[in-house]
């Protein structure tokens, strides 16, 4: 049930953290990439946010395989940044990107490195907060006391 929590809360936090600083830095001027891109993306011509929810939901389960075990310390909200600003970061600009044709590291100076870990890091920790909303008996405590 825990796997299941987490793709639904890997999905969401691509949805509402994840796009959601992308729409912030948006408009900001910062990136022209725009949030909930709803092109068709191959072969099943889902829309590109959904195709990317998806991802992120398969995402959620492997970051909750690492950070279940800190649930209840100070290590579970900087592993779940880490771990989500890092890995799919680093898949997607050194793996992904040239099975797309596209550059090794997208091409990309810094900014994108950059913008990468921020968007990935919000979604890392928007899974870690879903998953303590999801799972109240385990919750992690707000206070040492508590």
């Amino acid at each position: 049930m825990d796997y299941l929590k987490a793709f639904f809360a890997g999905f969401l936090s691509t949805l509402v953290f994840h796009q959601g600083v992308l729409a912030i830095l948006h408009g900001a001027g910062v990136t022209p990439r725009k949030p909930y891109a709803m092109d068709p993306t191959a072969p099943l011509h889902v829309p590109a946010v959904l195709s990317l929810a998806f991802w992120g939901g398969i995402w959620g389960i492997l970051l909750w395989l690492v950070i279940a075990r800190s649930a209840g310390s100070g290590a579970y909200w900087a592993l779940a940044i880490l771990v989500g600003a890092i890995a799919p970061s680093l898949v997607a600009l050194l793996v992904v990107a040239p099975l797309k044709g596209q550059p090794v590291g997208g091409g990309g100076g810094a900014k994108l490195w950059i913008g990468a870990f921020l968007l990935n890091g919000a979604w890392g920790f928007g899974v870690a907060l879903l998953m303590r909303l999801f799972s109240p008996a385990r919750s992690i405590p707000v206070t040492a006391g508590s």
